[in-house]
């Protein structure tokens, strides 16, 4: 009787943990939607062979506003056959990323840019006749997938990348972020039904809090022309040495280089706090390129802002679980605490689903607040992220014509499905405001980014929870500053063309108005700004001739090519269209630039793998700092749906009827 006893209730486990796992499936056991998995290191090929890459580092130089960046990947093949290495990491999604090469011990070659398919296939056919091959491809404006072939037993190949970028000061801080992981995504597409560029969501990851099986170093020099102050790195340990006046290198502290699971921050400002204004012109051999950086006007008085509604749009799905659900509790209080009185709010969560917290927006009241606190705490954090159903869902919400209305959402930005997002807010926004908090040690910036853009508003991302107090108190402050509207620019004088952007957004706070162009002929004459604030007229001329004309800024080169490729994308991204396509396809292939419909592709024509045979290893992702287990696989940590209960239920009475029968039985027995 015990044995049958023991038996009965280890049956009942076993189906019970089975029945709760089957939301959580290995994804290269149930391949019928896109999902990320857990990679289980020693399964089928060694463990080194599971891990190619021995190290990604950067080093970055910032001059001015530019930030120029080499990226370097070295893999190595540690196993007994020949691997093809895959690895997806992410980049800033402001990056022009303009070069590529591949160096074999002595022998570096020069990667090629390629129309995306002819990079492919060359890249298939060099894999075939066992040629080592790189290729790289973007599938997100921040999401890019390495592809190295053919790598031998004992072979090191090393991959450099080479990206240009404007960083953007916003209230005199200079902030420059380097993407050092991608995060999960939860995607509902079906795997027959996915796009080539959409196959990277179903990516190896390693369990929570398991450090990155690959070195990572970043070495920075900051040339600003004035002296720098209040350097620092809110994200890793580092060392700052002052060379000269306006000038530093920062380097990670030791112990610091296995700390790839979050993005590196680095912010500065320059003394006296000041935003730098100015033109910056480049003469090039065929074109020239200009960039105006203009700081727009100051504060107005709090009398001429009108009464707001703020909609928080949170995510409460698997991968907000523990640290950024917390921190996005603890924005939340900070936020709602510092509403004005003549402000109304509303709250509405999602995952798979959503729940709002009034059917129409309330004022602000402290019951109100404290109604709004106490379902935020209830919040756990489970199931998948539909981000689309939930902004339509707040889009419906009834509005006050009278008041001045902002959208706020709340994610880490884990989700595919960024670019319909886009779409639909830019289709029905009107004259409403956007904002995005990205919360997360490794946030989807495309995402954040994208938010803000499309409703022309501003993103703000918390990387711990340290920094939510202060991202709240730079949030108001932004939301308190009236707005610059109805921005107009005259180039007198200068001949210019192909400018970006096409119409200037509405400005808040202290961030400058970038413009990018080209010019012809002589560089001399006025630019003038003018606009609206606060009721009054605002107007400010910059004069050209001050500005030198310099040779070496050939940045503005590629930052105007990756500027312009960035509103066409949005455009097909909105509606496809085979000429927008074929135009920045021309683009990355005229500028030398990675896009959607480009590829950086290096081939040695050294055959070193005669039958082509290659084991496809695809480099295993640690999770970001702080996202736990539950963004993987789309486990929820919270109680089992009720139709999962119910089955449990029945089964559990069922194994103990039948024990008590059983049991009757051999008392009846024995007596």
């Amino acid at each position: 009787m015990k044995t049958y006893h023991k038996k009965s209730l280890g049956c009942l486990a076993v189906i019970c943990i089975l029945l709760l796992q089957t939301r959580g499936i290995n994804a290269e056991e149930n391949n019928q939607t896109l999902s990320p998995y857990f990679k289980i290191l020693g399964e089928q090929i060694g463990v080194t062979e599971q891990l190619p890459l021995l190290e990604t580092s950067a080093q970055v130089d910032i001059a001015g506003v530019i930030a120029d960046v080499k990226v370097r990947q070295v893999y190595q093949n540690r196993g007994e056959s020949a691997i093809e290495a895959i690895y997806v990491f992410p980049g800033s999604s402001k990056a022009a990323v303009y070069g590529m090469q591949m160096t074999l011990g002595e022998r570096t070659i020069v990667a090629k840019i390629k129309e995306r398919k002819a990079a492919k296939k060359s890249y298939i056919q060099a894999k075939k006749l066992g040629k080592r091959a790189s290729l790289l491809e973007q599938q997100r404006p921040n999401v890019f997938q390495m592809n190295v072939a053919n790598i031998m037993p004992g072979d090191k190949v090393v991959v450099e990348l080479s990206y240009t970028e404007l960083i953007v000061p916003e209230q005199g801080v200079y902030e420059f972020v380097y993407p050092a992981v991608v995060g999960p995504r939860y995607s509902e597409t079906a795997s027959a039904d996915a796009t080539e560029s959409e196959n990277w969501i179903s990516n190896p990851y390693l369990h929570q809090d398991k450090q990155p099986p690959y070195l990572f170093d970043i070495n920075l020099s900051v040339t600003a022309g004035i002296p720098i102050q209040a350097l620092s790195s809110p994200s890793h340990k580092v060392q700052v040495n002052y060379d000269k006046q306006g000038s530093a290198d920062v380097q990670l502290k030791s112990g610091e280089h296995n700390a790839g699971d979050r993005d590196y921050i680095l912010r500065y400002q320059l003394r006296g706090k000041t935003i730098e204004s100015g033109l910056i012109l480049h003469k090039g051999e065929k074109e020239n390129f200009f960039l105006l950086m203009s700081q727009p006007p100051k504060r107005v008085a709090a009398k001429n802002i009108p009464a707001r509604e703020y909609i928080f749009v949170i995510d409460v799905s698997g991968s907000m679980h523990g640290f950024p659900l917390d921190t996005s509790k603890k924005l939340m209080v900070e936020l709602l605490s510092n509403l004005r009185t003549s402000d109304s709010f509303n709250i509405l969560f999602f995952s798979g689903g959503s729940s709002v917290l009034s059917e129409k927006s309330l004022p602000v009241t402290r019951n109100n607040i404290n109604k709004a606190i106490s379902m935020m705490e209830r919040q756990r954090g489970g199931g998948g992220t539909r981000l689309l159903p939930a902004i339509k869902t707040a889009m419906a919400l009834p509005a006050e014509e009278s008041t001045s209305r902002s959208f706020v959402v709340v994610t880490d930005g884990y989700v595919s499905v960024e670019t319909e997002a886009f779409e639909y807010i830019r289709n029905n926004l009107n004259h409403a405001n956007f904002f995005s908090f990205g919360i997360g040690s490794s946030v989807n910036r495309f995402l954040i980014e994208g938010l803000a853009h499309a409703g022309q508003g501003e993103p703000f991302v918390i990387t711990s929870p340290k920094e939510a107090i202060s991202t709240a108190l730079k949030f108001r402050q932004y939301i308190e500053t009236p707005v610059l509207t109805h921005i107009n620019l005259e180039f007198d004088g200068l001949d210019v063309y192909d400018v970006e952007p096409k119409t200037v957004p509405d400005l808040f706070a202290e961030k400058p108005l970038i413009i990018y162009g080209k010019w012809r002929g002589n560089a001399e004459g006025k630019i003038h700004i003018s606009g609206q604030r606060g009721g009054s007229d605002y107007s400010e001329s910059i004069d050209i001739s001050t500005s030198k004309v310099n040779n070496s800024n050939v940045a503005l080169r590629y930052l105007w090519a990756r500027q312009r490729i960035a509103q066409l994308g949005d455009y097909e991204k909105i509606r496809p269209d085979s000429d927008r396509q074929a135009e920045i396809t021309n683009l990355g292939l005229s500028y030398n630039l990675l896009t959607a419909y480009t590829s950086f592709i290096a081939i040695d024509e050294v055959t070193v793998n005669p039958n082509g045979q290659n084991t496809k290893v695809k480099q295993p992702l640690p999770l970001p700092k702080g996202v736990s287990n539950f963004a993987v696989g789309g486990i929820v940590p919270t109680t089992p749906e009720p139709g999962i209960i119910a089955l449990l239920s029945v089964l559990a009475l069922f194994f103990m009827a039948t024990f008590i029968n059983k049991s009757r039985y051999l008392i009846i027995k024995n007596r």
